[in-house]
């Protein structure tokens, strides 16, 4: 077995707090007695998520795209702002209905409205059956781009032949919630900690912008500028699971000539404006065993969310009229090799009261990346990697309401360590992503001061034993401290714990149905914080779930049981 085989197949071509659900919400689900091994169907796709809260009151709703896709013709068609629910809107939920049937790869999407990215999404693999899924996606940040009439693309790139059967449906719709309602239920407004914690760091922006042949023009009167980048590793090369690729001298089937660290960096004019840790996305046919992924995907899988850069400190240059050179790219990729997309957003807020509003950068401190990968030969091939990377950028506007300074640190670390058999039989890799921010604002009043540790971790191992027999055990986590302080002190904070398991074996190399597949997969979503808290638990054993825990819910203001203890990296 060679891992670029048997790994996730996602598309050739290049090509989101959210929740996905099943064809119902979760807490309608019921356990189930699981059968002996995975038979032609099982239950369809459901996380542990919350799910997106939605205001009572008027709602108006619009079809964006209806399609069914078997190669890769994008679906092409045009967006008209909704009626009847004004142009400014309490919130704007996205959600995608998909169903396919047969056998196919996952494969990955996304969608535009007037050249803006608003989702990028990848697919479940089917039962031969059939299966359906929903995911759901606050878009309510994008409303700039929803006030106008604009085109729309939309992409989930497939293969159909004799072999790759299913077809992917899909529908996507937009429902807009007029001013003034507020969620209903205590478990809807109690599962909105990480979406509070959001909204006051940044309300929804004034314009949303995208870059014309690489370049960036801002409003004249902007006064803080946040790129968001949409990135992934994909199409059906190494760059799909990169956290595995080891150096080129070590006999393993994927090379990067640096192993496996990467970066997103984003460049203004040439000068790095910001850095950010991927998120180490495996999809819905990774680490060489589909069955993991049938009911639980693994985090974000199903809902990219982009990273994103504060670039205020660099307003003043921005703002005088003229385009700037925008550039994205991910460091570690072997030169001239291709598996990245990095579709660019820029939000702006703009100052009313100002027609132009100027400032300087003040400060900036790039220091040296560091990337060490040491491979040890032997019966178990080792690589020991450990990298990292510091950036601060510091810089004011004059505004209406007086100078404002913002400063901007991030700090990102990777430690991991690979194991390997000859001819890739076992195939083990534990690592660590750290990425740290702290955004400073300092102008009229006090200091407000966000911070934000974010934590990626993977542990798993692949074996292809007798019988080719293979079995993947793997442990997945997406977690995120928040601290919003203001004038050093502590005015809301958040803590995020997204945790997948599973143990998946399956016989390879022959037919489908002479595999005689087993797993159990689990995952448990909390989420904490001064507006309270959600935790949830879902099993799965042969594809049926088995625990479908009952959401603990505490509302602002009420105490959490067992909520973890709470302290920020630095």
């Amino acid at each position: 077995m060679r891992r670029r085989i048997i790994m996730s197949m996602l598309t050739e071509a290049a090509l989101v707090a959210s929740t996905l659900l099943g064809t119902g919400q979760a807490s309608a689900a019921r356990p189930a007695d699981p059968p002996a091994e995975f038979g032609t169907d099982w239950h369809d796709p459901l996380t542990a998520a919350p799910p997106v809260t939605r205001p009572a009151g008027r709602s108006c709703e619009v079809t964006v795209a209806e399609a069914r896709f078997r190669d890769f013709t994008p679906y092409r068609g045009t967006y008209a702002p909704p009626r009847g629910c004004g142009d400014r809107w309490s919130k704007v939920v996205l959600r995608l209905d998909g169903k396919v049937a047969g056998r196919q790869y996952d494969r990955l999407g996304h969608l535009h409205i007037g050249g803006v990215e608003i989702f990028r999404t990848s697919t479940p693999q089917p039962s031969p059956d059939g299966i359906e899924w929903s995911v759901e996606k606050d878009v309510t940040r994008y409303s700039d781009t929803f006030r106008g009439r604009h085109d729309v693309e939309m992409l989930i790139g497939n293969v159909v032949d004799d072999t790759y059967t299913g077809v992917i449906d899909v529908k996507v719709t937009l429902t807009f919630y007029a001013p003034g309602g507020r969620a209903g239920t205590t478990e809807q407004r109690a599962g909105t900690t990480e979406q509070r914690t959001e909204a006051v760091k940044a309300a929804v922006p004034d314009r949303v912008l995208t870059l014309r042949n690489g370049t960036l023009t801002t409003p004249r009167n902007s006064e803080r500028i946040v790129a968001e980048v949409y990135a992934t590793g994909s199409g059906g090369g190494c760059e799909e699971y990169w956290y595995l690729t080891v150096p080129d001298a070590a006999p393993y089937s994927c090379k990067a000539s640096g192993g496996p660290y990467r970066e997103v960096q984003i460049k203004v004019d040439g000068e790095l404006a910001g850095i950010a840790a991927p998120f180490p996305t495996v999809w819905t046919g990774g680490w060489s065993n589909p069955f993991l992924w049938y009911v639980i995907p693994g985090p974000r899988a199903f809902d990219v969310k982009p990273v994103e850069y504060d670039l205020t400190p660099f307003a003043g240059l921005l703002n005088d009229g003229r385009p700037h050179r925008i550039d994205v790219s991910v460091a570690g990729v072997p030169e001239g090799q291709s598996g990245w997309s990095t579709p660019v957003n820029v939000l702006v807020w703009q100052d009313a009261k100002s027609a132009q509003v100027t400032g300087r950068l003040t400060a900036h401190e790039a220091g040296a990346l560091a990337n060490s990968a040491t491979h040890t030969p032997g019966r178990e091939h080792r690589l020991d990697t450990a990298a990292g990377h510091r950036l601060s950028v510091s810089g004011y506007v004059d505004t209406s309401h007086g100078r404002v300074t913002t400063t901007v640190g991030r700090e990102l670390a990777h430690t991991s360590v690979h194991r390997w058999t000859e001819g890739e039989q076992t195939d083990a890799l534990e690592g660590t992503w750290t990425d740290d921010e702290r955004v400073t604002v300092d102008g009229r009043g006090p200091a407000v001061t966000t911070r934000t540790d974010r934590t990626y971790a993977m542990d798993g191992t692949t074996t292809l034993g007798a019988g080719d027999r293979l079995r993947t055990v793997l442990s997945l986590g997406d977690r995120a401290d928040t601290v919003e302080t203001r004038g050093g002190r502590r005015t809301a904070w958040s803590r995020l714990d997204d945790g997948y398991t599973g143990d998946a074996t399956y016989t390879a190399n022959v037919p489908r149905d002479q595999r005689h597949a087993v797993a159990t997969t689990s995952e448990r979503y909390r989420l904490y914080g001064s507006d309270g808290c959600y935790d949830r638990r879902l099993v799965t054993v042969q594809g049926v779930l088995t625990a479908v825990d009952r959401p603990a819910v505490r509302g602002s203001g009420s105490p959490c049981r067992a909520a973890p203890s709470f302290a920020p990296r630095g």
